[in-house]
């Protein structure tokens, strides 16, 4: 406790606005607010007097901030805290309006819990809220709507629940409201038209019912990022409005209801500032009109796992894109030569291409696994008839070390599995099995992404090799096995969750969730490893019956939508995978059997021989 105190006063410091004189002094009530939102907060600061006084020898930084230039330069006033990753484990403190010239609070990634108290309303001056990553729970108070000068409400990442308040319609001048990652329920208010000013709107990963509004796309003339990835509302996607010429990233997945037709969505838009177009998961159906060549702004273009037909139309050949996710659509034709000669991340897996141009599933960095529809979808997949030969015994097991060295546990060797993938990645083994990986992580500032993770931890901890390294995805993850006899097989999936920790840490606040696909047929839905394991860095099997009728099993790890994006940091989520079993009971029971009675035979001989000898 006394180390957690001692930390606490050491980073909370003070950084002087104005030019201080020796007289600069925070007033009385003021320094009583203090300690008492530090001891709320789960720390102890009384051994500071007064943070913003020149005598007290402090570090410059900004955790908390102080304007001194009241009553010429001789009276201070807090307007800023800033207190993010310190773990702080205790509650929100009601006592702000204590200090009357606060204009922002900033409690990113901590471990506090409890409700926001609505005494926060009365905070006249409070511009800024950012309590992103703590373990907050209860409604958003209809008190807060009370902040008519608030630009910032940043929620993610808590357990937040109920309906939102309609009265949020008055805050005519927020310009950041993240929600993602909470528990709301019901529609979004009629009265969120009103929120002319907005910029970022982010509600993914949470229980919402109801129509994506009309007015979101239509009102919000300044909007530059919408989020609504696995929110629980429905299409079908209102047209986007020409006048967003601020519009950045549209990132929408996972939506309930009615079909969207593409060619709807982008009628007379211009959207000169568009990034990041992605509509995964949308139940878009139709062509691609040719008009949208026109936005070649576009990096990433992600229209993924929709049912999308007809050609992908020459003129997307205009985007300046680096990334482009047209998997899991019925594209047909033949595969535009301008993806094949380009050098850029292009993922066409699962589509009904009639010819690919290759004899390969991938080319270049274009990804080509399970393209060309296979004839009553049965066989190997045809990229790999001419590579592949299944005219030998048939195999009866697969083990994989997912994200790993060939290893051996318990008599099993696994085989390794440590290719660095990328976002439209096909890989082959040497032996009989591959994998197709998908997507990219948003927002997490790194170049390229790591999608093979080792546990320093468990490593240290003498954990079962098996579960100290996996493979993650930010969106899509197959492995496909061939040149398998034909049977019923047990799949034992291996998981462990190596990414969050346990304790009271913002670490062990993250959410995994994703969904387990066994021969097309979803098998598991939002399946969480941690939930499921009892805890971080445990080990869990679960384990499934496949048929294998043509001799090909396809296991597939999506993630849709749900569970944490930003804790312990951005970019953690995504399906995990530490290990595969793939193996077939009856050819061992056979070989038992075999092997007995060859036995047997030859006892019988040996007795006869000795008996005549």
């Amino acid at each position: 406790m006394f180390i957690h105190r001692l930390l606490f006063a050491s980073i909370f410091i003070v950084y002087c606005l104005t030019t201080l004189t020796n007289g600069a002094t925070l007033p009385d009530y003021e320094v009583k607010a203090l300690h008492l939102i530090s001891s709320i907060l789960g720390a102890d600061w009384n051994s500071i007097i007064d943070p913003c006084s020149r005598d007290n020898s402090w570090t410059l930084d900004q955790n908390v901030t102080c304007d001194c230039s009241f009553n010429d330069n001789t009276t201070c006033h807090v307007t800023h805290i800033f207190l993010k990753e310190q773990n702080l484990s205790g509650t929100l403190p009601p006592n702000l309006a204590s200090l009357s010239y606060l204009q922002q609070i900033d409690l990113t990634r901590n471990y506090l819990s409890g409700p926001i108290p609505p005494e926060w309303g009365s905070s006249t001056r409070l511009v800024r809220i950012s309590l992103l990553g703590n373990r907050l729970t209860g409604s958003i108070p209809v008190e807060l709507t009370n902040l008519r000068n608030l630009t910032f409400l940043i929620l993610d990442n808590n357990g937040l629940s109920g309906t939102l308040p309609e009265a949020l319609g008055n805050l005519s001048k927020i310009e950041r409201l993240h929600l993602s990652s909470n528990y709301f329920t019901g529609k979004i208010p009629e009265t969120f038209a009103s929120l002319t000013s907005l910029k970022e709107f982010r509600i993914s990963d949470n229980n919402f019912s109801g129509q994506i509004p009309d007015f979101i796309f239509r009102n919000w003339t300044n909007l530059e990022q919408i989020y609504m990835e696995g929110s629980g509302l429905s299409g079908p996607i209102p047209s986007i409005n020409a006048t967003l010429e601020n519009l950045e990233y549209i990132i929408i997945s996972d939506l309930n209801g009615a079909n969207t037709t593409f060619s709807q969505l982008v009628i007379d838009a211009t959207l000169p500032k568009l990034d990041r177009f992605m509509l995964r998961s949308c139940n878009l159906i139709g062509e691609i009109p040719a008009s949208f060549g026109t936005f070649t702004s576009i990096k990433i273009l992600d229209l993924s796992f929709n049912r999308l037909s007809g050609k992908i139309p020459d003129e997307l050949s205009n985007l300046d894109f680096d990334n482009m996710f047209l998997n899991g659509n019925n594209f047909n034709g033949s595969v535009p030569q301008w993806i094949l000669d380009t050098r850029e991340k292009v993922d066409l897996s699962y589509n009904n291409f009639t010819n690919t141009g290759v004899s390969d599933c991938r080319l270049n960095s274009v990804n080509l696994f399970s393209s060309i529809a296979r004839v009553n979808n049965t066989g190997i997949v045809p990229c790999l008839r001419s590579l592949i030969s299944c005219t030998s015994e048939p195999l009866h097991f697969v083990h994989i070390n997912c994200g790993g060295r060939k290893i051996t546990v318990n008599g099993i060797t696994y085989e390794a599995d440590f290719d660095p993938a990328g976002p439209s990645k096909f890989y082959r083994s040497i032996t009989n099995w591959a994998f197709s990986s998908t997507g990219i992580f948003l927002s997490d500032d790194r170049p390229d992404d790591i999608l093979y993770l080792e546990s320093r931890q468990l490593s240290s901890n003498g954990g079962n090799e098996l579960y100290t390294d996996a493979r993650v995805s930010p969106s899509s993850l197959t492995y496909y096995a061939f040149c398998l006899a034909n049977a019923t097989y047990n799949v034992s999936l291996h998981f462990a969750e190596i990414q969050f920790t346990n304790g009271e840490t913002y670490s062990s606040l993250g959410r995994r969730m994703f969904d387990i696909y066994i021969q097309g047929e979803r098998r598991k839905q939002d399946f969480n490893i941690e939930e499921a394991a009892g805890g971080a860095g445990l080990s869990r099997v679960e384990r499934f019956n496949a048929n294998v009728t043509d001799g090909t099993l396809e296991i597939h790890f999506r993630w849709a939508g749900k569970g944490t994006t930003s804790v312990p940091e951005r970019g953690i989520y995504g399906p995990l995978i530490s290990g595969i079993s793939i193996f077939n009971p009856g050819w061992f029971s056979t070989s038992i059997d075999s092997y007995c009675l060859r036995l047997i035979a030859f006892s019988r001989k040996f007795r006869e021989q000795k008996l005549y000898s």
